[in-house]
């Protein structure tokens, strides 16, 4: 007996033994847990990974736990709102640790680069507008530039219809598809009748618009740049038929497994509106033009891969009222345009990102003015390389080369000897850029841009600088500058090559406030040009003398603000820009405001859903000031100003069925009497002085009638979207 409680005793012990020495093998991991700032964070888990060891932090940030687990060990901190925290070391020094956790600087909250710049996209975080904005803003009829005509920044010039920003001429905007240049993105038109963009907008389902200050990797733009993203991926299979009161159109969309393919056609004939509505032109030959465009999307392993084609044929002639000429000037006009683009987005590993694309422009024109003809063929093409790695969240590296090429010929015939001119341009440009974001609060981008005329021989630098801080949880505050440089039109290229490119300096600063669907946004701004080109003629010629003595500079304001809450139903935006601009180029004797120039501009658009009558009813009002003009029987030089520019425009789209609509919508509805200028005799009258008359858009008013049907899987989609 006395043996076996031996035994017992002894098994006892050792397990007692062995339960004090596995006490004893527990090992404490402590510590406290706040942001960089000390403030203590609750609520964060900390734990070894890999193991059912750890806990959360106490309202003191602290936090403590019991572990059996030996050596090297991987301490893991989360939290959300900030970057996940991890540590590898012996759990022996597991103890008091102090961690501090960084902002994640991919949360929403985190501050927005965003001078200078608007994005029309259903996904930004800055977004002024939609893409669905485009087509159901009542005064843009489906064309993306008039959309963006009422943005701030923009200056309604009614008988040209492209984009005009602050202070700057139409064709210091450049437009990009998929990050390539579009060379000619506007249907040819004539004198004192406004142009449309030549590209659909149900092709793209984000728009970035660049008022200045835009990144170091667009160049070729002293003002303004406009990105235009095309759809990645459609949603479903669809086929679209349009018929309108000017015409009619067809657009389809496949997909496949891994790929997909959407076209769209149009024809336009203003010939029936023209029988129907008087216009001031008399037209011998009413406008018409075919276009198509379609756009395959191939994924790939790695990458997305997509060809874009796009080409329109355009013709009219007509006879345009002259004070020189009592039978009018004879206009005539034959275009046809091909544009062709083609990228790849891909990933070459998990950080470094790579985009390459190419497009090539073939534009030939025939214009004939009386008895003189003109024949331009342009053939432009740019190819593109950028390459972006992602260092971490905080620090990003993007690089790139791109080369431009322009061959442009002129054969001017009549009766006279042809006479021809031309030029052969050859850029080549790199460009660099950092992103740096030091905290949700707080991101910095640097830039550099080199370009090298092969033309000028010549090497410009373009240093480019932004930085946001955010003054509160739905505010911020940015500014930027940028140098930016243009090398000169065709029109004064095929005549004189030896000069330099133009310059401009943009200085920036941008306040936004944007939550619960409103958004409100003011940036002051200041353009500095230098070089811009003057000749000593009416018009450049080939008798010009021509330099780059020109100089000028554009100040002023922009306000924008949008509400989509506060009214159930109504969206509407309001925009107001105040611009100050002279500059001397061109003819100009000195410097002075330019005649694209208006002082001030004001939109204001809003959209109504009428929920009884399944309608959407719109309303676009638009304002400019008097744009000066030279009168020659007065001293001076653009001395006086044309009345205000007023337009209110009317569109309503009503739903039959949620795939069938009928949409109308009519321009400067109350007939306002604008005025786009004066033509003034080239000799004076009996008395000395200079008959004038006044130039009209060819209309007062434009209405429009249109059905769009869509046929798809899910019976629900149509082209205006979401209505």
């Amino acid at each position: 007996m006395i043996y076996n409680n031996s035994k017992v005793s002894l098994s006892i012990f050792f397990i007692s033994l062995f339960s004090i020495l596995s006490l004893s093998a527990q090992t404490v991991i402590s510590g406290k847990v706040s942001e960089k700032n000390g403030t203590p964070i609750e609520g964060a888990n900390v734990y070894l990974d890999g193991t059912y060891d750890g806990t959360a932090t106490d309202a003191q940030g602290n936090f403590s736990f019991e572990t059996e687990e030996k050596g090297p060990q991987l301490i893991k901190v989360t939290f959300l709102s900030f970057e996940p925290y991890t540590f590898f070391g012996d759990v022996k020094i597991l103890n008091n640790l102090k961690i501090k956790l960084r902002e994640d600087v991919n949360s929403l909250e985190t501050v927005v680069l965003s001078a200078g710049t608007l994005e029309a996209s259903d996904n930004s975080k800055v977004s002024v507008l939609k893409p669905l904005d485009v087509v159901t803003t009542a005064s843009a009829l489906g064309d993306f530039v008039g959309a963006l005509q009422t943005l701030p920044g923009t200056t309604t010039v009614a008988e040209d219809g492209r984009l005009f920003v602050r202070g700057g001429d139409a064709s210091e905007t450049q437009i990009f598809i998929d990050g390539i240049r579009v060379f000619t993105p506007y249907t040819p038109t004539t004198n004192n009748a406004p142009t449309r963009g030549r590209y659909s907008p149900f092709l793209f389902d984000g728009i970035t618009f660049s008022t200045g200050g835009y990144s170091a990797e667009f160049g070729q733009a002293l003002s303004s740049v406009l990105l235009l993203n095309s759809i990645d991926e459609p949603a479903q299979e669809a086929t679209n038929i349009q018929i309108m009161s000017v015409g009619g159109g067809f657009g389809h969309t496949e997909k496949w497994d891994k790929s997909s393919l959407s076209i769209n056609t149009s024809y336009i004939n203003l010939a029936p509106y023209l029988a129907l509505f008087n216009s001031r032109n008399d037209f011998q030959k009413p406008f018409q033009t075919f276009s198509g465009e379609a756009v395959y999307r191939q994924k790939l392993k790695n990458g997305l891969l997509k060809v874009y084609g796009a080409f329109d044929t355009s013709n009219f002639s007509l006879t345009q009222e002259d004070i020189n000429n009592p039978d009018g000037t004879q206009f005539s006009l034959n275009n046809k345009n091909f544009y062709g683009n083609t990228s790849y987005s891909g990933v070459l590993t998990n950080d470094l990102k790579i985009d390459v694309g190419a497009s090539y422009t073939l534009a030939t024109t025939e214009i004939g003015i009386n008895n003189i003809t003109v024949d331009d063929t342009e053939n432009s093409a740019h190819f593109k390389i950028k390459l972006k790695n992602r260092f971490s969240n905080r620090f990003k590296l993007t690089g790139g080369v791109e080369q431009f090429i322009t061959d442009f010929e002129e054969q001017v015939s009549g009766d006279f000897n042809p006479q021809e001119y031309g030029y052969k341009n050859n850029l080549t440009a790199a460009f660099a850029e950092t992103d740096i974001i030091f905290s949700r609060n707080f991101a910095i981008k640097t830039g550099l841009r080199v370009e090298y005329s092969a033309m000028f021989n010549d090497i410009t630098i373009a240093p480019r600088l932004s930085l946001a801080y955010k003054t509160g949880k739905n505010s911020q505050l940015s500014i930027a500058y940028g140098n930016f440089n243009q090398q000169p039109n065709a029109e004064i290229l095929k005549f004189e090559q030896n000069l330099r490119a133009r310059n401009t300096s943009h200085y920036i600063a941008n306040y936004q406030y944007t939550a619960n669907n409103r958004i409100f946004r003011a940036e002051l701004y200041r353009k500095d040009y230098t070089n811009l080109v003057t000749y000593d003629t009416t018009t450049a010629s080939s008798e010009s003398n021509f330099t780059n003595n020109g100089d000028g500079y554009a100040q002023g304001l922009d306000v924008f603000f949008r509400d989509d809450e506060s009214i159930k139903n109504l969206d509407y935006w309001v925009s107001y820009s105040y611009l100050d601009s002279e500059r001397k180029f061109q003819n100009y004797p000195i410097e002075a405001t330019p005649s694209f120039a208006s002082k001030h501009n004001a939109s204001v658009v809003t959209k109504y859903w009428v929920e009884k009558w399944q309608s959407q009813i719109g309303a676009s009002y638009t304002y400019g000031s008097g744009r000066s003009y030279t009168n020659p029987n007065e001293p001076g030089f653009l001395q006086e100003q044309t009345r205000a520019f007023n337009s209110l425009s009317l569109n309503c789209a009503y739903l039959i069925t949620p795939q069938k609509i009928v949409y109308a919508s009519v321009n400067n509805v109350l007939g306002f009497n604008n005025i786009n200028g004066y033509q003034y005799a080239n000799t004076p009258n009996a008395s000395g002085q200079f008959n004038r008359q006044a130039l009209l858009p060819a209309t007062d008013q434009f209405f429009f009638v249109g059905f769009f049907w869509t046929i798809s899987d899910d019976g629900k989609e149509n082209q205006l979207d979401n209505l």
